[in-house]
């Protein structure tokens, strides 16, 4: 019979051992590893289990088994001593309480999905891992974040495999009282709740899930309340599920209901109100249209509002093609709109955010990322690479400026250390280097480990690793359909000497799952070499509309089930967080191939590489700016790039044969002689994957793990990130943002009208001449040039513009490359709003040189010169 109901009973803790509450309610747990081993030791059985859920544990723990730990002393101490450290933790000041009163006190993240712990499954890849770490990586420097996402009833889908190798999908519900989360309550003790109209009269009402992760706070909007109807209260059903209008309600719910949820908690707990609102990917955007709401509620302007809430947001792009944003009709749009979510806030302007009124846009389609950039003062991609990326793809928003100048800045993404470093690398740097945890400042230090040391524990967390993949290879061919006395190979599933090669990540088709088949023959080789052989393990889910990604793994999943290589290559469906943390650590190769510049960032490859991991990729993401030629190897591109557009030379399988043949050239004649400790490929002596080391270790190999670890890992750490966003976007926003506020949001409304009179006023700029003097007809290196600019300025005053000139040297079809700006001062008022500016440029270089003038708009509160995308060029 099928439960009508069902619910989660909690545990009734002893007082000896009540802190053990807080210690599972805590999402710190997940990266803190004594916190972890406590549960563990608490009852082996039952954390096991659990799946390594302090919750879940505690609610599995007998009545017998609690009295049994409070009259332990020495467990109740322990549980004391972990409750004390934890409370230290989350109220001792840290980096952040040092950086004075210019700082933030209170940033707003929203995301879609977040990636904390495999116990809370809301999250589908790369973003929500991202957002995790970075909530995570806040909460230890003491950063003031609140996060703010969506409760998915069922999170995102389990993944299994079928008997021919094809993905299925299940989508177990979740009971939020068994998670680590408490229900936000009014008062007098009921559910708080926030409330958006919908179409024909109706209404979405979502409850709101607290989880703790450290000392973040992150608030979870929940769809599935008494008092929705069917529809509405499917909303929140599963994380990327269902058609454009349930994706655009989840969006509005997101956005618009995530600055409602942060109001309540505002209110309920006393904490002071964001100063600083982070919109990560555009899934978020209607965040900003909320805030103009509130401040044209007191009385405010669209204009005023929209400058206002400008100066204090701050939008990340995450995707790389236009394929990847969200983007939904006007209409369906309007529709919504027109129920009354904006209230005071005209719907034509809201629409006009999303609008793709530029060249090559659809005008009949509503653009989240577009919005997303409209709604902030700043932002940024997520590598060096990927903000070119960016500039390139938005750059029909700013037209007449150079790529370059798309004011879409990056911050390379990182990696939370202590939830990804395995704890056997913890422990070599206790015993090794004497400290109790790795952080950023003992990297460097990797350099004093001993080879044998790094080479033993490499081997360790290979064999972790390979006996958590026999246990997945059994299960997930039980699932297929397979009996146990059929299944007694998988005991012999890999080999712990062997080079060990990981791939895992999503399969969308540019990620390129199924590169390393398009010489089946030859990948075999590699497989089977009889003195240098490597082993590969895959892992990754393909978005259930996605059918040509669940063909790629399909593709490779036939290929793991022949016989002749099955016990060196293995796929592992349903990937997730506890998954990844064996896997990175075990992997001595990580792979990454996707088509160059699509991947933005990725992070897989850093979360091997803190681990002693060497990379192998194309040079994209994150790898473009940080392969240093020591810490792995780079795969050629066959499409290079010059400047900032790649150049198409060859056809897609062209490109796929030419960079799998390079990927097989590098494991052949680079990575596995160098693993195996032989100098040249075939060379005699060199180390079976059966000898013991001894003398043979690979020095050269080992050399290049302590570099990647010494280098890369500071780098790499997302500690390093949220520096980087703190002090180049959060602090300078919060500055806009308070000087915006100030004086009952004077600045922000004279702002406005500024930009207003600009607008209007701009179709009479113009650039009428521009004279040389002083130039000779052989021009030499420290020559002056003067230069006259007459400018129509129309309505302008000379205050609001700043006149430029641009020089450098120029390329064959005369535009201007590695150049210059020096400003022109105004020397002459021509009257009926001309002018005349002057300046003096000095040549610094040989060859071919120009130069060019522009008018742009100035002002102090704006943050870029491209901002408002108003230039007048000669």
């Amino acid at each position: 019979m099928k439960a009508i109901r069902r619910f989660t009973v909690r545990t009734v803790l002893p007082d000896t051992i009540a802190p053990l509450a807080r210690l599972a309610g805590n999402l710190r747990w997940s990266w803190h590893e004594p916190t972890r081993a406590l549960f563990q030791d608490l009852d082996p059985e039952i954390w096991a289990a659990s799946g390594h859920d302090p919750v879940r544990a505690l609610g599995s723990v007998s009545r017998q088994t609690l009295e049994r730990i409070s009259s332990d002393t020495a467990l109740v101490e322990r549980i004391r001593e972990l409750d004390e450290n934890l409370e230290h933790y989350l109220t001792a000041p840290r980096w952040y309480q040092s950086l004075g009163e210019d700082a933030p006190r209170v940033i707003a993240y929203f995301s879609p999905e977040y990636g904390i712990s495999a116990v809370l499954p809301q999250y589908s890849g790369g973003l929500g891992i991202l957002a995790g770490d970075h909530l995570k990586s806040a909460s230890d420097l003491g950063v003031p974040l609140v996060g703010v996402g969506l409760l998915y009833q069922a999170g995102y889908f389990k993944q299994s495999l079928s008997r021919d190798g094809w993905q299925q999908e299940t989508y177990p519900v979740l009971d939020p009282n068994g998670l680590p989360l408490t229900l936000l309550r009014e008062e007098d003790g009921t559910p708080a709740r926030i409330s958006l109209p919908l179409p024909n009269g109706r209404h979405l009402m979502a409850q709101i899930w607290r989880a703790d992760v450290g000392r973040v706070p992150l608030l979870l909007l929940d769809a599935d309340v008494r008092g929705n109807d069917d529809a509405a209260r499917g909303i929140t059903d599963r994380l990327y599920g269902g058609g454009g209008d349930h994706r655009l309600q989840q969006e509005l719910l997101l956005g618009m209901g995530g600055v409602k949820a942060l109001r309540v908690f505002e209110r309920l707990t006393g904490a002071p109100a964001p100063e600083v609102f982070h919109t990560n990917e555009g899934h978020a955007g209607f965040l900003g249209v909320e805030r103009i709401r509130e401040l044209m509620d007191t009385g405010m302007s669209w204009e005023e509002a929209l400058t206002a809430a400008r100066a204090s947001t701050i939008f990340t792009t995450h995707t790389p093609v236009p394929a990847g944003i969200d983007r939904f009709d006007v209409a369906v749009v309007r529709h919504f709109l027109g129920a009354g979510l904006a209230q005071s806030v005209p719907t034509d302007k809201v629409l006009t955010l999303g609008a793709e009124d530029y060249e090559g846009g659809d005008p009949n389609m509503f653009n989240m990322a577009v919005m997303g950039l409209r709604l902030a003062q700043r932002a940024n991609g997520v590598a060096k690479l990927h903000g070119q990326v960016s500039r390139e793809m938005f750059s029909g928003l700013w037209p007449g400026f150079d790529v370059s100048e798309v004011p879409i800045t990056s911050v390379t993404n990182g990696v939370h250390v202590p939830t990804w470093v395995d704890p056997e690398v913890a422990e070599l740097a206790k015993q090794q280097l004497g400290v109790e945890a790795v952080h950023d400042r003992d990297w460097a230090r990797a350099y004093e480990v001993s080879d044998e040391a790094l080479w033993d524990l490499r081997r360790r967390m290979r064999s972790n690793l390979i006996d958590d993949v026999r246990r997945r290879v059994r299960s997930a061919w039980r699932k297929r359909g397979a009996s146990d006395a059929q299944l007694g190979w998988t005991d012999d599933v890999l080999d712990p000497d062997i080079l060990t090669i990981g791939f895992a990540r999503r399969v969308p088709t540019y990620k390129r799952l199924t590169l390393m088949l398009r010489d089946p023959d030859r990948l075999k080789a590699l497989l089977l070499h009889p003195t240098r052989p490597v082993q590969v393990i895959v892992a990754g889910k393909s978005h259930p509309a996605d059918e040509m990604g669940k063909r790629m793994i399909q593709d490779l999943v036939q290929f793991t089930d022949d016989p002749e290589v099955r016990h060196r290559i293995v796929f592992l469906p349903n990937y997730d967080i506890a998954m990844a943390r064996t896997l990175f650590p075990g992997c001595d190769v990580w792979l990454n191939n996707p088509i160059r510049p699509l991947e933005a960032s990725g992070t897989s490859g850093m979360k091997a590489a803190i681990n002693g991991g060497l990379n192998v990729s194309i040079m994209d993401g994150w790898w473009d700016e940080m392969f240093d030629g020591a810490n792995g190897w780079a795969i050629p591109s066959a499409n290079p790039r010059e400047g900032t557009q790649t150049r198409e030379l060859h056809t897609a399988d062209q490109r796929d044969d030419i960079e799998a043949a390079a990927l097989y050239d590098l494991l052949e004649n680079a990575v596995t002689p160098l693993f195996y400790g032989a100098e040249l490929p075939g060379a005699a002596g060199a180390a079976g994957p059966s000898e013991a080391p001894g003398d043979s270790l690979p020095r050269e190999w080992l050399e290049m793990v302590k570099h990647t670890l010494a280098e890369l890992g500071p780098e790499v750490s997302a500690t390093r990130m949220l520096r980087d966003y703190v002090n180049r976007l959060y602090r300078p926003a919060c500055q806009s943002g308070r000087a915006a506020a100030a004086n009952q949001y004077q600045a922000a409304k004279e702002l406005a009208a500024w930009i207003l009179k600009v607008r209007e006023g701009w179709s009479g700029v113009s650039v009428e001449h521009v004279d040389s003097i002083g130039i000779s007809d052989a021009p030499q290196i420290g020559d002056s040039l003067n230069i006259q600019a007459y400018v129509r300025l129309g309505s302008l005053k000379p205050a609001d513009v700043v006149v430029e000139i641009a020089y450098g040297r120029v390329s064959g079809n005369d535009r201007l490359s590695e150049y210059q700006f020096q400003d022109l001062a105004v020397s002459e008022d021509l009257g009926s709003g001309r002018y005349l500016y002057s300046g003096s440029i000095r040549i610094e270089q040989a060859g071919p040189f120009g130069y060019t003038a522009r008018v742009l708009p100035t002002h102090p509160g704006l943050a870029a010169k491209a901002e408002l995308g108003l230039v007048v060029n000669a």
